[in-house]
């Protein structure tokens, strides 16, 4: 077929594979556009440490880890073994300011959970000792004291985001099964097939499935922000500011939500019409 007949028969948008304005092709009979632009760069510069950063909020993403009953909730694991659940509820208030004002920006918002299978079938002793060190008390998949409830099993209530902060419709949610979310998760694909390459990391705990979530993207090759009003976690204080510098000397960039509300709604000013 001719250069102009494949013009012809370019492909329409109503064929598109990929939901993703970042990455996606378009199909037609004839031709598989595999060069279809992504959206223009929207440029964000946050005040951040070690250095500021500029990123693109049309491939940046913010995952939000463990934001659930179990941990954040009277009633839930934390609660029960007795825990400072009520550390791990910093986050919910600066996060009811940023998730609407990341969304409104088309930024996907990522809810990385525990969500494990009734069956625990792909739990090694080594995990459920985590929740169960001396063998004794409530693990994983058992129930809860407070409601019966089974411990971070997928759809029961003590799995589930806080009531404050439940995932919306277009929000996307990620099983996880270790501390960190990429372990043996879709995490890494849904990000790339959306065309993300800039991460932004809230929730809990920052020195457990933060931090390790956050190296792991690290590795992969994400730029990583962690966004430190957003997190927090029952450990000594001691360990969210090791995890604090080992974030700036290592693995990415430490802001805050006020910090990056900024910068969203500088863009904003820059977009509106005069």
């Amino acid at each position: 077929m001719s250069e102009a007949n494949l013009l012809n028969d370019a492909p329409a948008a109503a064929n598109r594979l990929g939901r993703a304005d970042a990455y996606h092709w378009l199909a037609s009979p004839a031709l598989v556009d595999m060069s279809a632009r992504g959206p223009e760069p929207r440029l964000a510069t946050l005040a951040c440490e070690p250095q500021h950063v500029r990123l693109d909020l049309s491939r940046t993403a913010i995952v939000v880890i463990d934001m659930q009953n179990d941990f954040c909730t009277e009633g839930g694991w934390v609660s029960q073994i007795g825990g400072d659940y009520s550390a791990d509820r910093a986050p919910i208030a600066p996060l009811q300011t940023l998730l609407p004002a990341l969304r409104a920006q088309g930024v996907p918002v990522i809810w990385v959970n525990w969500g494990n299978r009734p069956d625990l079938a792909n739990m090694p002793p080594n995990q459920l000792h985590l929740y169960k060190p001396t063998g004794r008390g409530t693990g994983l998949g058992e129930p809860l004291a407070s409601n019966g409830s089974h411990v971070l099993e997928k759809d029961s209530w003590a799995a589930a985001v806080v009531d404050e902060l439940k995932p919306l419709p277009q929000d996307i949610c990620v099983d996880k099964y270790r501390i960190s979310g990429f372990w043996d998760t879709p995490l890494d694909s849904i990000l790339r097939n959306l065309g993300v390459r800039t991460l932004l990391f809230a929730g809990v705990n920052t020195d457990q499935c933060v931090l390790h979530s956050l190296t792991d993207a690290n590795f992969l090759g994400y730029g990583c922000v962690l966004v430190e009003d957003c997190c927090a976690t029952s450990s000594p204080a001691f360990c969210t500011e090791a995890t604090i510098w080992n974030v700036k000397k290592c693995f990415g960039f430490v802001t805050d939500s006020k910090r990056i509300v900024e910068a969203v709604e500088a863009i904003e000013a820059v977009e509106q019409p005069a």
